[in-house]
């Protein structure tokens, strides 16, 4: 029986793409959507095997959409997808309930063994994705950090996968700045960089 998937991509050209690597397959693809709304829609009136949805759905936050998606459908796998294999959204897939993540890049054996892995109910991370995410340092419940409400807000941006100048821009702050406040969060956090700060960022529900 072939594992029917639902593509949520606003590209018209990136769903095509995808339907392109799966022929010959096991894997069809028996519904696009290229907005939230239509995603929803498409939701209510048949579940798929599985979803592919892209990172940045709809130009936006497909993060957004995985939460909505994910309380509605707990059970239903959902495989992120993005040109970006940055390791913060990693970290926020795996914390938002997502069972695997897919870089444009990927292969497509690859592709397709991820696509099996997520239809059969496993989780579909890499072994790399795993360290990243787990490398987290460890703070004990009830523990509180003693992060500046500047340091909070530079955190939760770090969070979304900014980069020092992007922070520094959307807090209308300077790059020396931002710096400054990376290095007190790593610190605090006992973090050795940037992305495990970001990955307990993810997990304390900062962003």
């Amino acid at each position: 029986m072939n594992v029917t998937l639902l593509v949520a991509d606003h590209q018209e050209v990136m769903r095509v793409g995808l339907k392109s690597l799966i022929q010959r397959s096991n894997a069809e693809v028996t519904a696009e959507a290229g907005s939230e709304n239509e995603l929803m829609r498409l939701l209510q009136k048949q579940l798929p095997r599985v979803v592919i949805l892209d990172v940045r759905f709809a130009g936006e936050d497909g993060f957004s959409t995985l939460v909505k998606v994910k309380r509605k459908w707990p059970e239903l796998p959902i495989l992120m997808w993005s040109t970006d294999d940055n390791p913060t959204y990693i970290a926020r897939a795996m914390a938002l309930g997502a069972c695997g993540y897919l870089p444009r890049s990927v292969g497509r054996n690859d592709l397709l063994e991820s696509i099996g892995t997520a239809a059969s109910g496993k989780e579909a991370w890499s072994a790399e994705q795993k360290i990243q995410f787990t490398g987290a340092p460890e703070i004990p419940p009830g523990i509180d950090v003693p992060l500046t409400l500047r340091e909070r807000e530079t955190l939760r941006q770090l969070g979304h996968g900014l980069s020092n100048k992007e922070i520094a821009l959307a807090l209308n702050i300077g790059y020396e700045t931002v710096k400054e406040h990376v290095q007190h969060i790593l610190r605090k956090l006992n973090a050795s960089d940037r992305t495990q700060a970001a990955v307990w960022a993810v997990r304390n529900g900062l962003v």
